[in-house]
């Protein structure tokens, strides 16, 4: 069975790896990132989650897949989504961790602030040496700037609302760490509500940084969503 691993805002591919060895004995399991992260291609686009969703697309027609399970990470679940709705014959099943549904320009103000390079460098030097490690083949603080500036717009006109939710046919898992302190139990419980085939899954001390998920309970969770008897 295919799964595709999608990472999230100023991530790469390279934080699901160990989740995408664990799950190597059940899924043929894909990553990729998205543009202007990690290794993909240099770009002067703007971000956008209509630009990642793309991403997918492109990529599911270079390996010849025409319909495929989707785990997405925060951002990546947001992108999931929005594929799910944009091309709802590409995407079999959706699970989505750590995604934040509820945006306003107030709420994006408030992320951006935790976006700022040049306070990064300041308080948490050795993050700012693992941002410049992810990406490399950029500049880290170009990759900032430009979350912000999506973040802006995500702000002022989010594609996932009630009304775009409702028109989700796929099933989808959306879950949520008890500890996270960006993405709230209920903004996720609500926009599980606004899904017709959802379901809502608190996973137990578990913050909002896929780093610090358990990777068992993760992967079992994964295994047991994506192997239902009702998947196709």
């Amino acid at each position: 069975m295919d799964l595709l691993l999608l990472h999230g805002a100023i991530g790469s591919s390279e934080q699901l790896l160990p989740l995408a060895n664990k799950l190597k004995e059940n899924f043929k399991v894909y990553t990729l990132d998205f543009t202007g992260h990690g290794a993909s291609e240099n770009t002067s686009d703007a971000f956008s989650i209509e630009l990642f969703a793309n991403d997918v697309v492109d990529w599911m027609s270079l390996n010849k897949i025409t319909s495929i399970n989707i785990f997405g990470y925060s951002m990546g679940g947001y992108v999931a989504l929005y594929l799910a709705i944009q091309h709802p014959t590409k995407v079999k099943r959706v699970f989505t961790l750590a995604t934040k549904f509820n945006w306003t320009p107030e709420i994006a103000q408030g992320q951006i602030k935790l976006l700022n390079p040049e306070k990064i460098l300041e308080k948490l030097p050795a993050y700012a040496k693992i941002l410049e490690h992810r990406h490399q083949l950029f500049n880290w603080k170009n990759v900032l700037e430009k979350t912000s500036a999506m973040m802006v717009d995500l702000g002022k006109n989010a594609p996932l609302n009630t009304y775009s939710l409702r028109s989700l046919n796929c099933p989808v898992l959306v879950a949520v760490g008890d500890n996270d302190k960006m993405v709230s139990v209920d903004e996720t419980e609500q926009a599980c509500k606004d899904m017709p085939n959802a379901k809502f899954l608190i996973i137990p001390k578990t913050t909002h940084h896929i780093e610090e998920v358990d990777i068992l309970t993760l992967s079992s969770l994964l295994n047991n969503f994506f192997n239902a008897t009702n998947n196709n």
